[in-house]
């Protein structure tokens, strides 16, 4: 008999192709009437589109949203929804964006609905990140939680193939350390699996074929669970190491999260087989590390961390910074293996 908790996130979810079209109504169902449309510059006028869309009630645009959200453009931006009396916030776009309107939620408590165009999967999620001074810290807490999530597949197509695979790899990365948490539940677990399969799948249509809306449909639905995967259990080396490379070295975040996941799978192996077990599995292969490589690199996703702008120099400055105040991880975090892992994402190896 298992014994085990299992903390269900409180968010609403509207899913399905048009979805968008709803925005109104969820807007009126967190009872607010002004909100301040958060968006990364690139995708502005997918910002002022929305704030057309529901016009009196947008109060404005902040397009300034960028990776591992520095506390300057967080500070800016709850400054500038004091300014226009927002009484909500609607992120519309990716991780950075989700990632803004969290930052803003912290210190506000304002309401966030998130409108997800990519497969970052925070958007279930209770964590955030701020960058300080070159240090991506990170922590949980439930005001940050979007209160309502639409996922509108309509909404992805404009977002490149190779940006979708690692972003979908990104997303599958949450449910991979989900499997092995000190925290584990038999519930999550579920998600997990089944959050990594239909992304496996769907990452390779999409890859084939940009406009294949089912395929967006199953990306989406996997970003879902694997987001809710980790927005209910603990993180352990894969997301440190992940923290601290985009964070230190500003290098983008879901290429980051794609290069190091099997490395990191590798590195765990031994130490948690029957996680190991389930991911193949999702994955349809003979081994999790492997699996996940091949997933990338067969889908020409990059696989080697000096390919997008690390330096063989950061390589000890990353080990010094990941061996401090080192997440619960499965196997021993070790100065040694720890070193080996990087070097090996750096270069690319076959894991």
């Amino acid at each position: 008999m298992q014994s085990f908790v299992y903390q269900g996130m409180p968010s609403r979810v509207v899913f399905g192709a048009g979805s968008i079209e709803h925005v109104e109504r969820e807007i009126e169902r967190l009872g607010a009437r002004r909100a301040l449309i958060l968006s990364t510059p690139p995708q502005r006028d997918q910002a002022e589109a929305l704030a057309e869309r529901i016009g009196h009630r947008a109060a404005g645009v902040f397009a300034e949203a960028v990776m591992h959200v520095p506390v300057e453009t967080a500070r800016a931006a709850r400054e500038y929804a004091e300014r226009i009396g927002a009484d909500c916030a609607i992120a519309i776009g990716g991780g950075s964006t989700t990632g803004l309107g969290k930052a803003i939620a912290l210190t506000s408590s304002l309401p966030i609905l998130a409108v997800p165009t990519t497969y970052a999967g925070s958007e279930m999620t209770p964590i955030y990140g701020l960058t300080e001074a070159g240090l991506k810290k990170t922590g949980r807490d439930m005001r940050v939680l979007p209160k309502t999530v639409i996922y509108d597949p309509q909404l992805t197509v404009s977002l490149p193939a190779s940006l979708s695979v690692t972003s979908g790899i990104n997303a599958i990365a949450h449910a991979a350390e989900g499997l092995y948490a000190q925290d584990a539940n038999p519930i999550v677990s579920l998600m997990a699996e089944e959050g990594i399969r239909a992304l496996a799948q769907g990452i390779g249509k999409v890859a084939r074929n940009p406009e294949d809306m089912n395929a967006r449909s199953d990306c989406l639905y996997g970003a879902w669970l694997c987001g809710a995967v980790l927005g209910s259990v603990g993180m352990s080396l894969h997301h440190k190491l992940c923290h601290t490379l985009g964070g230190t070295f500003n290098l983008p975040h879901a290429e980051t999260h794609t290069i190091v996941l099997p490395h990191a799978l590798a590195y765990n192996r031994d130490a948690a087989p029957g996680a190991m077990k389930r991911i193949a599995r999702a994955l349809n292969a003979d081994d999790a590390a492997q699996g996940t490589f091949e997933l990338a690199r067969t889908n020409g996703a990059p696989t080697a961390l000096k390919d997008i702008g690390m330096k063989e120099s950061d390589i000890d400055i990353a080990v010094d910074i990941a061996l401090k105040s080192p997440y619960w991880n499965p196997r021993p975090v070790e100065r040694a293996p720890l070193r080996a892992l990087i070097e090996a994402a750096y270069e690319g190896r076959r894991p």
